[in-house]
């Protein structure tokens, strides 16, 4: 059976709402939050669950709250990916500031890959503008959409500003030709892992969890540099990006050393700002 093309569809709507102004959108991710989550629940169990299990110490009020903000965020983080499909460079470049940067450019002038690896905080598609915050070209690691209309069209809005979009099944071949091109490749590398054969179980967020080393392995393999991305949002659609190292040489680490401080700061990171990561992920369902 032949297949639609829906990416036509999709761009035409998605651009045409993009034009919109920005209050306008949030007052639409205003309206989409009362449907999400006071309406339809969507995941409302999954995302209590989840923070009541990683906040063993807090009443369920607070819960509640963290919950709610988790919904206003999204959709708000929502809004500002259909912005991105229309904005202009510098309205974009505005939306994220990012510290400690010569840490990832000090790796780059040695020579070596530099791996920035954070977790599903703040709204990593504003990341899109990271190349205009650094000299080496940089890439994303991501899962295609089972659905190829809003595949293409994510795959549009991501790269707008110069980022070049991998596929995760081909990344290792990347960085490895490319071993002569320094490079930053960015990996969100907190899902759950598709297999338990090969991950580790950590202790994380108070509950056993496991983790494919997958970040370690690579650079491992390739001698890349590796650091977190620790998100804040300072304001409404505006986020800071602190660049914190992991590792400069992995060949000078212990085993499991990156993982470990990986999975630190990114507790660290959800800790801080909690209503900031994806509760409605099913990342302990298995």
């Amino acid at each position: 059976m032949k297949r639609f093309n829906l990416y036509p569809l999709f761009r035409l709507l998605f651009y045409a709402a993009s034009l919109l102004p920005m209050g306008l959108l949030y007052k639409f991710a205003g309206v989409i939050y009362l449907l999400v989550y006071r309406v339809f629940s969507y995941r409302k169990s999954v995302v209590i669950q989840n923070l009541a299990r990683s906040f063993p110490d807090k009443r369920y009020n607070e819960i509640a709250a963290i919950a709610r903000g988790f919904y206003r965020a999204s959709c708000d983080s929502f809004a500002e990916v259909i912005k991105s499909l229309s904005i202009s460079a510098s309205k974009q470049r505005e939306k994220i500031e990012l510290e400690n940067a010569h840490l990832i450019e000090r790796h780059l002038k040695e020579g070596r890959h530099v791996i920035a690896s954070m977790g599903h905080c703040g709204n990593w598609e504003l990341l899109n503008a990271l190349p205009f915050f650094l000299t080496a070209r940089v890439n994303t690691v991501y899962k295609p959409l089972t659905a190829r209309g809003l595949d293409r069209l994510f795959l549009e809005i991501r790269s707008r500003f110069g980022m070049t979009m991998i596929p995760r099944n081909a990344i290792a071949r990347h960085l490895i030709s490319n071993r002569g091109i320094p490079s930053v490749y960015l990996f969100l590398a907190d899902q759950c892992p598709r297999i338990v054969t090969g991950t580790t179980r950590f202790t994380f967020l108070h509950q056993e969890t496991s983790v494919l080393p997958g970040i370690e392995k690579l650079a491992r393999a390739t001698g890349s540099a590796v650091v977190y991305l620790h998100v804040v949002k300072t304001a409404r659609g505006k986020y800071r990006f602190t660049c914190k190292e992991i590792c400069g040489d992995p060949t000078r680490t212990n085993p499991l050393e990156i993982t470990t401080t990986y999975l630190q700061l990114l507790e660290q990171n959800i800790t801080e700002s909690p209503t900031g990561w994806l509760w409605s992920h099913k990342r302990w369902k298995r």
